[in-house]
This record gives C-alpha cells, structure tokens and sequence, in this order.
C-alpha cells in the first residue's frame, strides 16, 4: 500500500487533514502581518546636545568628539555618525542588525553621562532618542487655524496633541516642524547700548540676576506650618522693560532703553506652509519593532478624538 492509497481508503483521515490544513490556513491569513517592509531590527541611538550661540568648530571639538569617543565603546555597535552645526550637536549610534534596542539605549545613556561633566557648563544636557535611524517620518500630519497664531497652535500641539500621539503603540518619537515656542524676545539696540557704556554682557547678568527660579522653603511652630513662595520669574515684556541694568545715584537705566522686549517665537528660521498657507507639521517616527503600518493606522484612529 503506498502513501496515496492510505488516504483513498481511510476517508475520514483524508476529511480531518483537510479540515486541519484549511483552519490553519485560515488561522495564517488572519495573523500574517501586513508590512510595507520586510521586518528588520534595526536600531539608531541618536544624542542630541544644544550649545546655544557656539559655532561648530566649538560644537565639535568640546561636545561632539567627547560624546562620540565615549559611544563608540558600546557593545554590537555598528558605525557612529556625527554632525556638527551652529548651537546643535547630533551623534547617532547606529547598531547592528537583531541588537536589542534597550539595551542599547541604556548602555549608551551610561556611556553619555560618564563625559557629561566634561561637557561646556552652558551646553544643554544631551537629548537621547531611541529610534531605527530613518530620516524621514512614517507620517506627517499638517495642522492649521486660521483663528490662532502660530505660537498659539504650537502650544496646543506641545500640550494636547503630542503627550496623546505618544501613547499610542508603536509611536517612539513625535517631532513638531515649523514649532513656534513662545518665548521673551530681547532686542539689544546697540546704539543705545553704548551711549549708556553698557555691554550685552551686563544685560545678561541683570536679566539672570532678577529672572530666577527660587524655592525658600518654610517657616513653621509647634502649631503651625506655611510655605513661603516667591515671585522670582519675570512673566511679561513689561515686567522685563522695568528691569534695571545700571544704577547710579537717581538715574536708572531700564532694560526698556536699550532693547525692544517682546513675547513672539523662540525661533523663526524654520518656515512650513501646506497648501500654501502657513502650518505647523507633526512628524511621527516609529520604535525599531513595530509595524509602520499599524503605528500609522493608530495615529488616523486617535486623531478623531483629539
């Protein structure tokens, strides 16, 4: 009896492995993920660093070369990429294939703090992201409102948007493009400036000296506890105009008298418009295991809600 009779002749064995190999069949078709690309384990560590003002030659020589030095020493490391640009450092740890992603971040977050002090005292602490390298985004989502500024729609992206998209599966970083941070805009007029024998370096230590972050702590008795609070943070361009820079005898020279002070955004450089109107882009990177595609189908699903 060879392998074919068996079956003709044992019907009910032939019915049972087929409707075995029909539900596992079935089973795959269900559970087979769908991929715009094949699945790869592929991990980048990237290392941020602000140094605001520093050119890159100072940017590499006291923050990008000490970071990338003390990085290369990580275990299943693959090849290290760094670029240096005005105020910016950025090192990316590129690991091999099938590495464990965290792992690998901790390991370089070790390695980042060991030369952290080394690191100038006015340079930003290091910004460490877990990602897969890629360049671009998987998705990116244009916001606009015609009845909010920009500075406006950034806060409402940075406060209600970004911590929702966060949590969604699969989402490792969510980037905002075109971001107009409010910030205190202080424009030296230097004209003015030396007419008072004053330098920039004086308005920076007035401005530090009168704008600071205090906790004094309490007072209390055997009864009694109070917590002191102190208003040490200035909070309006009137409030920064009013600073006094240089005293002698009963004149006083207010930040006001040489500079302009104004509450606009952080940084102008970068311009997004879609549609050709002005907007603000959010940008969403995936983690190195998950599927792009249903990280993006999560994104679509959430937006409704927000």
């Amino acid at each position: 009896m060879n392998f074919s009779e068996l079956f003709i002749r044992r019907l009910v064995l032939s019915t049972v492995l087929g409707c075995l190999i029909l539900l596992l069949g079935v089973q795959g078709i269900f559970n087979l993920a769908v991929r715009q690309y094949p699945k790869v384990d592929e991990t980048a560590i990237t290392i941020t660093t602000a140094y605001p003002g520093a050119s890159p030659d100072l940017i590499q020589g006291f923050i990008t070369e000490p970071i990338a030095d003390a990085v290369s020493t990580t275990e299943n490391i693959d090849y290290v990429t760094s670029q240096s640009s005005p105020s910016t450092s950025t090192v990316t740890v590129n690991m091999k294939l099938g590495s464990d992603p965290d792992t690998a971040l901790t390991e370089v977050m070790s390695k980042v703090q060991q030369v952290r002090s080394k690191l100038p005292t006015a340079s930003k602490d290091p910004v460490i992201v877990k990602g897969t390298g890629q360049q671009f985004a998987i998705m990116y989502l244009a916001v606009q409102n015609p009845n909010m500024t920009a500075e406006q729609v950034t806060e409402y992206i940075t406060r209600v948007i970004k911590p929702r998209l966060s949590t969604i599966q699969g989402v490792a970083q969510v980037q905002i493009l075109g971001a107009a941070t409010y910030s205190m805009r202080i424009w030296i007029d230097p004209i003015r400036l030396a007419a008072r024998g004053l330098t920039a370096t004086d308005v920076l230590n007035a401005i530090n000296a009168s704008n600071f972050l205090s906790a004094p702590g309490h007072t209390q008795n055997i009864f009694v506890a109070n917590n002191i609070t102190v208003h040490s943070t200035l909070q309006s361009p009137d409030a920064f105009g009013a600073l006094p820079v240089k005293g002698s005898g009963d004149s006083v020279v207010r930040l006001r008298d040489v500079a302009k002070i104004e509450l606009a955004a952080e940084d102008t450089d970068t311009v997004v418009s879609f549609n050709g109107k002005p907007g603000t882009f959010i940008g969403i990177f995936p983690t190195p295991s998950a599927n792009p595609l249903q990280t993006a189908a999560g994104v679509v699903k959430e937006l409704p809600s927000i």
